[in-house]
C-alpha cells in the first residue's frame, strides 16, 4: 500500500512516486493508497520511454507455487548474479510478492519496469542497476 501525503499549496508537494512503464494514464487500484482520510496527490514517474512489451527480459525466474519467503529470496539471489542493465522477469502467484518484492527492489536500488496481474499470477519486469 502506498502512503500518500497531503499536497502542499504548490501542485503536489512531496507526494510519493509511483513508478510505471510508459502509459498515458496510471491507475491505482482502490484501497492501494492510504491518505489517512485526506486528499492526496500521487506523482507518476515514467522510467522508460518505450512500452514494457518491447523490453526483453534477459533472465526469467518462475516461482509460481512457492510462498513467502521463497519468491523474494530467489529474486535476491538472481539479482546478485546479474549485471547492470539486465532485466529480470519474475513470475509468481503468492499475493505477498506484491508487497515484499517492491520493498526489496527499492532497498537494492533496482527499477521496476512493469507489474502485471492476471488470473492470480503476477509478472514483474525489473531492471538491475
Amino acid at each position: 500500500m502506498l502512503s500518500a501525503v497531503r499536497p502542499s499549496s504548490s501542485s503536489c508537494g512531496h507526494a510519493p512516486l509511483l513508478r510505471t512503464e510508459h502509459k498515458q494514464n496510471a491507475t491505482i487500484p482502490n484501497g492501494d493508497v492510504d491518505t489517512e482520510g485526506q486528499t492526496a496527490c500521487i506523482v507518476v514517474e515514467v522510467i522508460h520511454s518505450k512500452p514494457a512489451a518491447l523490453i526483453q527480459a534477459t533472465h526469467r525466474l518462475n516461482v509460481i507455487g512457492f510462498f513467502c519467503p521463497v519468491p523474494v529470496a530467489e529474486a535476491k539471489r538472481a539479482f546478485a548474479t546479474m549485471s547492470s542493465g539486465q532485466v529480470l522477469e519474475l513470475l509468481a502467484d503468492d499475493p505477498e510478492v506484491m508487497h515484499d518484492l517492491p520493498m526489496l527492489i527499492e532497498r537494492s536500488g533496482h527499477r521496476i519496469i512493469s507489474i502485471e496481474q492476471k488470473a492470480g499470477e503476477y509478472c514483474f519486469l525489473v531492471e538491475v542497476v
